[in-house]
């Protein structure tokens, strides 16, 4: 059995009998519990990329470089998207008297009046994300800072408990040419956002670390 789940910056996710379905995009996880609850995984083609919500329940098993779903995972469109723009109210100016929609009439010159709805500029809408209330899609090579302000590094890998989903240790990368990683307790995160994470550490703290590649 795995001492850990994996969740590699990029990582391949593959359906059951091994097709490649997209990449990992992000670690979705509450902050607090440190619960994982889902990834996002863009899939679709070169113009047409799209983020799908998968929830760590379908995943079978997870390496270095891939992940590979459950049978009844299915197509990566049986699950939601990241984001989606819905309608939060519609301003009264969009309708007439009659609640009818007001027309826009404007010259075209060489051909005459066209007649437009305005509704599209009179519906406010929001981008809301499909994942659980409370938690943070965190990206994978998020910025990582000591409590004393020193960007050491960036996020490589999650690590994660397979027994309840609850991750464990950040493996973070140092340097531009010869990449050094770091495994980081997550107990030492103080903060986790999308994009940055704030320790409770300070930088000469986590330079006395070893690297070993698979946590204690």
């Amino acid at each position: 059995m795995e001492r850990t789940i994996q969740f590699q910056k990029n990582a391949n996710v593959l359906t059951a009998d091994g097709k490649q379905i997209g990449s990992l995009q992000r670690v979705v996880i509450h902050p607090e519990t440190r619960v994982i609850t889902d990834i996002v995984v863009q899939g679709g083609g070169l113009f047409s990329k799209e983020y799908r919500v998968v929830p760590i329940e379908m995943i079978a098993e997870t390496t270095e470089e891939q992940i590979r779903l459950h049978h009844e995972a299915g197509d990566l469109k049986t699950f939601p998207l990241f984001e989606e723009r819905k309608i939060i109210s519609e301003s009264e100016e969009s309708h007439g008297s009659a609640g009818e929609i007001s027309p826009v009439v404007s010259g075209v010159p060489g051909v005459g009046p066209v007649v437009s709805s305005s509704i599209a500029e009179s519906i406010d809408t929001e981008l809301e994300r499909n994942i659980p209330e409370g938690t943070v899609a965190f990206r994978e090579g998020a910025k990582v800072f000591t409590s004393d302000g020193k960007h050491i590094g960036n996020v490589d890998r999650v690590l994660a408990d397979p027994s309840d989903d609850t991750a464990t240790h950040l493996i973070i990368s140092q340097g531009r040419l010869t990449k050094e990683r770091k495994l980081i307790p997550m107990r030492w995160v103080a903060m986790l956002g999308e994009n940055t994470v704030h320790l409770g550490v300070t930088e000469a703290e986590v330079n006395a670390l070893e690297t070993p590649l698979h946590p204690e």
